[in-house]
């Protein structure tokens, strides 16, 4: 089977849970991406790189360039896939994921995307029309358009298996003087205004409960200096680095996750069931995270902040009432972990084998 994404970690990360799940079914499943995601080589026995480009103007300029990047990926993908001989491409989103679905519909093979977030992204809405099946990682995504949900099934966002595993750790509410574990990131590549906020948020804390922090954060590399000197001169116990690669890990050790709130995140806050303060990425052009972290407040699991009352002064008032109350954290634990979804890959995998008109086997 072929899977189709973009080259950033909120596409290729579900990609590869389903991957893992249909590799564990004995069945081969390829990338097709762009030059971006390459370096994921080692995920996939075969990464197909074909041409794409992300349409950033509506000028006649911009759109004509983009269109003709994207015919070219489109014609190289349907020289590819004779050789490939996929029994069904699924498209994980991205404009990368364009060129391949496209060709393979052309071709009369199967077609799915799985949209990960709860409103459908561009290049999702492009492809939606002209696919076999959609998946979707949040339910009601096509509430407003029956046309396309009659042909959606909602599986939820597959994540990978470390999270699954993270997933297993109860939740450990914080005792009434003992230490609070904070875990503040803010994507794959960090985010500046967490470390903005964050640090000058515990500094209006007092300091009985300063003192009970232990902090993990993700930073922008040139962030890392100002942020470790300023929990340093706070007396806060704190680990700052620019990536940590067993992040579901550090989620199941925290009590309190603040964030940005892609759809990979929200699942794994889901799956692993930890209360969080989620500030959604504002210049989005499809608002995704503002829906994303809106699906995870309206359940209990979650408080949303827009980024323009993301201050220091709001972000150390909940903070200090958050850390007080520590009954409404294990509510707020539970609610996210009711709105998540740990088998999702599998749910996913059993559709694709559906759609592909392969009978599942038994799990």
């Amino acid at each position: 089977m072929l899977v189709a994404a973009g080259g950033t970690g909120g596409h290729l990360f579900p990609a590869e849970a389903l991957a893992a799940v249909l590799n564990n079914r004995g069945i081969t499943v390829e990338l097709a991406t762009d030059h971006r995601a390459e370096k994921y080589s080692g995920s996939f026995p075969a990464v197909h790189v074909i041409p794409s480009a992300t349409i950033r103007g509506r000028d006649p300029i911009s759109l004509a360039k983009a269109a003709t990047v994207l015919g070219y990926g489109v014609a190289k993908a349907w020289a590819k896939l004779p050789s490939i001989k996929p029994s069904i491409v699924i498209g994980f989103g991205g404009y990368p994921s364009i060129p391949a679905v496209i060709a393979a519909s052309l071709r009369g093979i199967p077609t799915l995307i799985h949209e990960q977030n709860a409103v459908m992204g561009r290049a999702n809405r492009f492809l939606a029309g002209r696919v076999s099946a959609i998946a979707t990682g949040f339910a009601g995504v096509f509430d407003k358009d029956p046309k396309l949900a009659a042909k959606a099934t909602y599986t939820g966002n597959p994540v990978r298996p470390m999270v699954i595993l993270a997933a297993t750790r109860p939740y450990s509410p914080p005792d009434a003087n003992g230490p609070l574990h904070l875990l503040v990131f803010g994507g794959s590549q960090g985010a500046r205004v967490m470390s903005d906020i964050v640090p000058a948020a515990i500094g209006r804390l007092d300091e009985a409960l300063r003192t009970r922090l232990h902090v993990v954060q993700q930073a922008r590399q040139e962030d890392l200096v100002s942020v470790r000197e300023t929990y340093a001169k706070l007396k806060v116990t704190a680990e700052v680095e620019p990536f940590f690669s067993d992040l579901p890990a550090r989620m199941a050790a925290s009590q309190l996750v603040i964030s940005r709130s892609g759809a990979s995140t929200v699942a794994e806050l889901g799956a692993i069931g930890r209360p969080s303060i989620l500030v959604p990425l504002p210049h989005a052009l499809d608002q995704d995270q503002k829906a994303n972290a809106g699906f995870l407040e309206r359940a209990g699991g979650a408080i949303r902040l827009d980024q323009t009352i993301f201050t220091p002064e709001r972000v150390a008032a909940e903070l200090a009432t958050l850390a007080g109350e520590p009954a409404r954290l294990v509510a707020m634990a539970k609610a996210a972990q009711a709105a998540g979804v740990v088998d999702a890959a599998e749910r996913l995998a059993d559709l694709v084998l559906r759609v592909a008109g392969v009978i599942p086997q038994a799990r």
